[in-house]
C-alpha cells in the first residue's frame, strides 16, 4: 500500500469544502429553528386571547351562581344577608347599598 502525498492546495480545498458543507447544514438548521421560534408579540397576543376566553367562561359561571342564589332565596333557603355575603365574593363582587 503506497502512501499518497497531497499538496497543500488539495488539503486546503478539502478542508474548505468540508467547512462549506458544514456551514450549509448549520445554516439550514438555524433557519428551521428560527422559523419555529415564538415571538414576544405572538405570545402576548395568545395570552390576551386566553385571558379573554377565561373571563367569558367565568362570567357564564357567575350568571349560573346568581341564578342559583335567586332560586335559593325565593325558596327561603338562604337569607338576604347570606345572598349579599355570597355575591360580594370575588371574582365579580356585587355590593348592595
Amino acid at each position: 500500500m503506497a502512501k499518497q502525498e497531497i499538496s497543500n492546495k488539495e488539503l486546503l480545498e478539502t478542508i474548505n469544502d468540508s467547512f462549506t458543507d458544514l456551514e450549509g447544514k448549520m445554516g439550514k438548521q438555524f433557519m428551521e429553528i428560527k422559523a419555529t421560534m415564538v415571538t414576544k408579540d405572538y405570545l402576548d397576543e395568545k395570552l390576551a386571547d386566553l385571558r379573554g376566553d377565561l373571563v367569558v367562561l367565568m362570567r357564564k359561571e357567575d350568571r349560573k351562581l346568581k341564578t342559583l342564589i335567586e332560586i335559593l332565596k325565593e325558596r327561603k333557603v338562604i337569607s338576604r344577608k347570606d345572598e349579599e355575603k355570597i355575591l360580594a365574593m370575588e371574582p365579580f363582587p356585587q355590593l348592595y347599598l
